[in-house]
């Protein structure tokens, strides 16, 4: 493992660069991303000028999480919607860029709706488009509200689950931090939450296998946030529950079934099992838009199968300052 004391020389302090941006110079309306494939190593933006950038920046996970999904399909409809293309046709592709994450697809037809009711009305390619910008930014905005409400609620939830002691010891999969959200995530906020009110005694970080969101993500957030945290290997949760380091286990979800059932980044079921072996408390923490009410069961859940070399080829870069 690589605690935050050795990671303490990469200096990140500064606030984390915008993850999602509308902007509208002369040449057209672009959708700014923080492309994060290239972190931790640097912060670049990748501008989407079209649907199909869009769809390609989705796809290779330049952007990613399953609320900033649905932002991001809202916005590309919106996108579609300015350059007066078949807005039909590109909420068609931009739901079926990732199947899992239930978001993507509420982002999308929540946009779409509002370009059908602007045109029912009557209103010309500029206003319908103009309803649809404002229908993105507000979900934008409302997924900021609920990273805020769902750290509060955390928060009580794991009082009321670990009364007193000296701080929690949470272990995170994946990355669920602003990266992922309009606001500054989903179980990440908790942790974060915890870390500003002083009872947050140590973050595990899982790297989180095979593109080691955790290690390039979750410990870039959690430097960036001054945050006591260990990044560790996947295959390492194991030892920590055996040895009692784990206090609660936080993840995020990228579909929630009727009936309860969770699907989330791979990884995500083996911790399941050992925190309940262990009685640990297994917390997922997710906006409403994450709930699937028409997938009745996790069997149900259409589950992305994606390429091969992700596993075979070892490409992604470690987090800055870990050994």
């Amino acid at each position: 493992m690589a605690d935050q004391d050795e990671q303490s020389a990469a200096g990140i302090e500064s606030p984390a660069p915008s993850v999602l941006r509308w902007a509208e110079p002369p040449e057209g309306p672009v959708l700014v991303l923080l492309d994060q494939t290239r972190l931790p190593v640097e912060e670049v933006e990748l501008g989407c000028t079209d649907v199909p950038e869009l769809v390609r920046a989705i796809r290779t996970l330049a952007v990613r999480g399953a609320p900033l999904l649905g932002i991001a399909g809202a916005y590309g409809v919106a996108l579609a919607a300015a350059r007066g293309d078949d807005v039909e046709r590109a909420a068609e592709l931009l739901e079926r860029a990732r199947p899992t994450a239930v978001n993507l697809g509420y982002g999308v037809r929540r946009a779409a709706g509002a370009y059908r009711r602007a045109v029912g009305k009557g209103a010309d390619r500029e206003r319908a488009a103009a309803a649809v910008l404002a229908e993105a930014r507000a979900l934008h905005r409302e997924d900021a509200e609920a990273s805020g409400r769902m750290a509060r609620y955390g928060l009580v939830l794991l009082d009321e689950l670990l009364p007193g002691g000296d701080g929690h010891r949470l272990l995170t999969h994946c990355n669920t931090g602003a990266l992922v959200s309009g606001g500054e995530g989903t179980a990440f906020a908790v942790a974060l939450g915890a870390h500003r009110q002083g009872r947050l005694r140590r973050l595990w970080v899982d790297e989180t296998r095979p593109l080691l969101q955790g290690a390039r993500l979750t410990a870039y957030e959690a430097a960036r946030n001054g945050m006591p945290y260990d990044l560790l290997t996947d295959n390492a949760a194991g030892s920590l529950f055996a040895a009692g380091e784990v206090d609660a286990v936080l993840i995020g979800a990228d579909r929630i079934a009727a009936d309860g059932s969770v699907a989330n980044k791979v990884g995500s079921y083996p911790l399941a099992v050992l925190a309940k072996y262990h009685h640990v408390p297994f917390i997922v923490v997710a906006p409403t838009t994450t709930a699937d009410l028409h997938t009745p069961d996790g069997a149900s859940i259409v589950v992305e199968q994606r390429s091969a070399n992700e596993v075979t080829e070892f490409t992604s870069p470690g987090a800055r300052g870990v050994d």
